[in-house]
């Protein structure tokens, strides 16, 4: 047995959790649980002998908007004591909260603030939870799925006005599809422009 495979039980053995799922693939762990009992996990992970995962590397989120639950948020956790890493999983729905691992972890903090403003997710008890990489006035959350590719503002600074100024995105050209054919085959189709060119 491995010692991933040692570490999988031992996780899965924990105490008050509730349903782990776990899966080891490609030398990485990990672990999803429900956001119920994610604090206990996490408690348990940092606290537990045979774990001693005190170091939060990352908090990040992944959307899957056609899934029941909507978004995934990831905790990445390391072992210096026994030179392990493992990931963390829960899912929630767009307005259900998730709480706050910042009194668990300190790291936490500004983790779950970039999970919030990119996502939308927000998490109960943290505390300061607010826009870290957005503008404060931005609207909507740049990573989710259904959020615009040209977003609705765009910022500049006026020399004129000598200020920050927001205006109304507008593309300097319009969207275009590419084939990404081979140059050397040539498009099956007449390309705009060509018509012009004499024939022989």
């Amino acid at each position: 047995m491995t010692k991933l495979e040692t570490l999988r039980d031992h996780v899965s053995a924990a105490p008050g959790i509730g349903t782990i799922k776990t899966k080891v693939a490609l030398g990485e762990l990990t672990v999803e649980v429900e956001r119920s009992h994610l604090l206990k996990l996490l408690a348990f992970l940092r606290d537990d002998a045979g774990c001693k995962f005190t170091t939060l590397l990352d908090v990040c989120g992944a959307d899957f908007p056609a899934e029941p639950e909507r978004f995934a948020v990831i905790y990445h956790l390391l072992s210096m004591p026994l030179n392990q890493r493992i990931r963390v999983k829960t899912r929630t729905s767009e307005g259900v909260a998730i709480e706050s691992a910042a009194g668990i972890f300190p790291t936490a903090n500004w983790f779950e603030r970039e999970t919030f403003d990119l996502y939308g997710v927000t998490f109960t008890g943290h505390p300061d939870l607010r826009r870290i990489l957005t503008d404060y006035g931005f609207n909507g959350h740049p990573l989710r799925k259904d959020f615009p590719l040209t977003g609705f503002v765009e910022v500049r600074y006026d020399d004129e006005q000598k200020r920050v100024i927001y205006e109304p995105v507008k593309l300097t050209q319009e969207f275009r599809k590419f084939d990404f054919m081979s140059p050397w085959e040539g498009a099956q189709y007449v390309l705009p422009g060509d018509e012009k060119a004499a024939k022989q």
